[in-house]
């Protein structure tokens, strides 16, 4: 906006920016930010931090809140930057939902998971005791910037772990999406979702998918943004995985985890009728096309069990178990019963 722009450029008081990084992400692109802010005339703090599941405490929320606190921020006009994948994005939001109770921040997702999932809504949060994201809050960003060019230096086993994300929103709510990933999975591997003129066979692939993920992300996500409603098709994937993925840290990454619980949840769907034994096997080897999990050995009965309660307290004394009625639909269903989940974990098992 060329207003905002003289508004800030005639301003007497210097622009000010505080950017919190993953530290890997600043080893690849922070000479690149800091001289972007060097060359714009802006003050800036830039704090580089390990944002991990095991780092991902609050802990790590105080120590970027003192550093908030002694570089002095305008909590109106000095947004915090955020830039990094998933946990990064959450821890930081948390604090900047702390600070002076809300302080605006900006969104700067590099990894394919962050792009498509964290970037979109308004939850963030941190482990607490063991727990997936126990402590948090729901504060939107005042923004989220998307370069898919941060995706390019990222390893392939992560791209992988995103398309998990990905194909969560396929099968709930995008058949066209389900078809795009079946079709163009290897080469959205190959190419790290960069988009190349002249791949007439694929078209732009990375663009179209990207795009319907964030688009049927935002339509789930827009009418319900506080969860009042907890019946949420988002959900599908995340009824065993937060348990799955806390217990087997860091074998699993979180898309790794979400799908093995998409895997199981797709045995449950075809034992109870809901889908045929071809589409689950469409569904399983598109799976497999995209790298990623269909079993894994840390995902035993009695921890299902045991996730399934923790699902039941948490969500009003319901299961609201999402799961697909077709390639590109799904209802949420209260009425699984234990045997039905058990045949369907002992055929998962077996296959």
């Amino acid at each position: 906006d060329p207003l905002q722009l003289e508004l800030a450029t005639s301003s007497k008081r210097k622009l000010r920016r505080f950017i919190v990084i993953d530290e890997v992400v600043d080893e690849l692109y922070g000479s690149k930010v800091r001289e972007y802010f060097e060359e714009n005339n802006v003050q800036h703090k830039i704090l580089a931090l390990p944002t991990t599941e095991e780092t991902k405490s609050m802990d790590l929320v105080l120590n970027i809140l003192q550093e908030v606190q002694n570089f002095s921020i305008d909590r109106r006009t000095e947004p915090i930057i955020a830039i990094g994948g998933g946990v990064c994005l959450d821890i930081v939001g948390l604090a900047a939902s702390l600070y002076r109770r809300r302080t605006p921040y900006i969104r700067v997702p590099t990894t394919l998971l962050s792009y498509v999932d964290a970037s979109v809504g308004a939850k963030n949060g941190v482990n607490f005791l063991q727990c997936k994201n126990k402590l948090g809050g729901y504060t939107p960003p005042v923004a989220s910037f998307l370069d898919r060019s941060f995706i390019q230096s990222i390893p392939r086993r992560h791209i992988s772990n995103g398309l998990g994300e990905i194909l969560k929103m396929a099968l709930m709510k995008h058949r066209g999406l389900f078809d795009l990933l079946k079709s163009h999975g290897k080469y959205l591997l190959d190419t790290k979702f960069q988009s190349y003129s002249g791949s007439t066979d694929h078209g732009d692939a990375a663009l179209q998918t990207t795009r319907i993920a964030i688009e049927t992300m935002l339509e789930e996500l827009a009418p319900n943004l506080w969860e009042d409603d907890l019946d949420r098709l988002v959900d599908f994937g995340h009824l065993i995985s937060p348990e799955l993925e806390m217990r087997v840290l860091p074998s699993l990454m979180h898309g790794e985890a979400v799908n093995v619980d998409m895997a199981f949840m797709t045995y449950v769907a075809h034992v109870r009728g809901l889908i045929t034994a071809e589409e689950k096997e469409q569904i399983i080897q598109c799976m497999r096309g995209l790298e990623l999990p269909v079993w894994h050995s840390g995902c035993s009965w009695p921890l299902i069990k045991k996730a399934l309660m923790e699902r039941l307290k948490h969500s009003g004394g319901q299961p609201r178990m999402p799961l697909p009625t077709g390639l590109g639909v799904a209802e949420i269903f209260n009425d699984t019963s234990e045997e039905t989940l058990e045949r369907a974990y002992k055929l998962w098992v077996r296959d």
